[in-house]
């Protein structure tokens, strides 16, 4: 089947489901309600994949479809017989950042080192930031304790491996993204439970050494561990490089539903505005994120970089963390959604700077190539 057509069945499918799905809410089946919501879902991730322009989209899309199936069936997400499937949160983020380690290269640990100035700009704008915009949501809603010290835990967590991504598609520094979200991720265990321990120490207790062997264990170790799989295995074994991609979105998608499933009760009394604060979270740092480099004097290819990764967070450390405080059903519940909601922004961003490129990059294009477009 050709590609068209697959994305035509596709789309129709997800109309069929979509109305399913409005028939099962106005007969009051609410029960049955999340099969075609969540199968909706995935024929649109379907429809997306097939279609160049919104491809960036997919993966989000599938999220939404684990998302909506762990709250109309959280029963499923919370423990497998005698087994608590959270306990599988940590395995699984070590995975996630073992492969951000595997994609590492040499070269890129080096750029580290050559653009020093602009990195720490970055690294500084997405500490400096986040946590404060965080810190100030939680001062500005009256959200219970628990679930504000998920937002401020959010913002004190590393530039997520999604900003790599956006960088590519924004036509924006990739190489740059990169460094700064590896710098930003080895700060991690002193940074993180530091800016913990200052904004949200009257919200929670924050065991500062604790949080910073948390944050050692879950991120550092599997990254080193990447690293060396990188020099010793990478590209010998061509069925692992295939299959670790695909195994850390399985994982990504997982920890989302028990997360979600585990904080249902408290997700819908302050959904909608919980929704609301992390939206605001994450366009706050897209948007100081560009403003301030831009007034630093940062060229615009970098401030957008430096944009992204300042908007977007590492969201599965922060629901690992939330796990290891005691806190997944509350804590968990402002990186739960700030995961989805970033990819959405995230690409919704890059896709309309892809349209429109950088001063510096217009300067470079041959003159034919400029008066043909």
């Amino acid at each position: 089947m050709k590609r068209a057509d697959l994305k035509l069945v596709s789309y129709s499918f997800a109309i069929v489901f979509l109305l399913l799905f409005i028939a099962a809410v106005l007969a009051g089946r609410h029960s049955l309600a999340g099969w075609p919501l969540t199968l909706f879902f995935i024929a649109l991730a379907m429809a997306f994949r097939n279609n160049n322009l919104l491809k960036g989209f997919s993966f989000t899309v599938v999220i939404f479809a684990a998302v909506s199936f762990a709250m109309y069936y959280p029963a499923h997400f919370v423990q497998l017989g005698n087994f608590k499937l959270s306990k599988l949160i940590i395995p699984l983020l070590q995975f996630i950042m073992f492969g951000m380690g595997s994609e590492l290269s040499l070269t890129e640990l080096i750029t580290v080192a050559k653009k020093p100035k602009t990195i720490l700009i970055g690294t500084i704008c997405h500490y400096a930031i986040m946590p404060l915009v965080g810190f100030t949501l939680v001062s500005l809603f009256n959200f219970p304790k628990e679930i504000a010290a998920g937002i401020i835990l959010i913002g004190c967590c590393p530039s997520g491996l999604a900003s790599n991504v956006m960088a590519y598609l924004a036509r924006a520094n990739l190489a740059l993204s990169v460094a700064i979200t590896t710098l930003s991720t080895l700060l991690s265990p002193l940074l993180t439970p530091l800016l913990m321990q200052l904004l949200a120490g009257r919200y929670v207790t924050v065991h500062f050494w604790d949080m910073a062997w948390d944050t050692t264990k879950v991120v550092i170790i599997p990254i080193v561990a990447g690293l060396l799989f990188h020099f010793l295995v990478k590209g010998k074994i061509k069925w692992i490089d295939k299959i670790l991609p695909a195994i850390s979105m399985v994982g990504i998608a997982l920890i989302l539903m028990v997360i979600t499933a585990a904080g249902r009760e408290s997700l819908i009394k302050v959904g909608a505005l919980l929704v609301l604060a992390v939206l605001i979270h994450n366009l706050a740092g897209y948007t100081l994120g560009y403003w301030i480099s831009r007034l630093l004097g940062v060229k615009e290819k970098d401030c957008r970089t430096i944009s992204l990764e300042v908007g977007m967070q590492n969201a599965g450390l922060a629901s690992g963390l939330a796990l290891l405080m005691g806190g997944m059903s509350t804590i968990g519940l402002a990186p739960a959604i700030f995961g989805p909601l970033m990819n959405i922004s995230g690409s919704s961003l890059a896709t309309w700077w892809h349209g429109k490129l950088p001063p510096e990059d217009v300067k470079n294009e041959p003159k034919e190539a400029t008066a043909l477009t």
